[in-house]
C-alpha cells in the first residue's frame, strides 16, 4: 500500500472529514467559514480536518482574492476503488448475475 492511500484512507476514517466532503460534493468552492458554519466545530477544528483531507489530495485550495475556496478532488477515492473495492466485489457480482441468468432460463 502507498503513502497515499494511507493518507486517503486515514483521513476517510473521521466522520467530520468525511461530511466535509459531503458538503463540498453537494457544492464545491465553499470558504472555511462556509463549512464551519455547518458543524459544530471551532473554526481551528474546521480548518486541521481539512488540512488533512488536502494533504490526502482529496481538496483542492484555489485562491480567490483574500479567501481559500475548497473544492473536492474525487480521484483518489475512485483510485481506492478500483484498487481496493471493485477488484473485490467484481467477481461476487459476476457471481450473482450469473445465477440470476440461471435461473431465468429454468423458469
Amino acid at each position: 500500500m502507498t503513502d497515499d492511500d494511507d493518507r486517503v484512507f486515514k483521513a476517510l476514517a473521521d466522520p467530520t472529514r468525511r461530511f466535509l466532503l459531503d458538503l463540498l460534493f453537494t457544492r464545491e468552492g465553499r470558504t472555511l467559514t462556509e463549512l464551519e458554519s455547518e458543524v459544530e466545530m471551532t473554526r481551528f477544528g474546521v480548518a486541521k480536518h481539512l488540512k488533512v483531507l488536502e494533504e490526502a489530495g482529496l481538496v483542492v485550495v484555489r485562491r480567490s482574492g483574500r479567501e481559500k475556496l475548497h473544492f473536492l478532488n474525487p480521484v483518489p477515492i475512485r483510485l481506492i476503488h478500483d484498487r481496493w473495492i471493485d477488484k473485490y466485489t467484481e467477481r461476487h457480482v459476476t457471481a450473482l448475475v450469473d445465477l440470476k441468468n440461471a435461473l431465468e432460463d429454468e423458469t
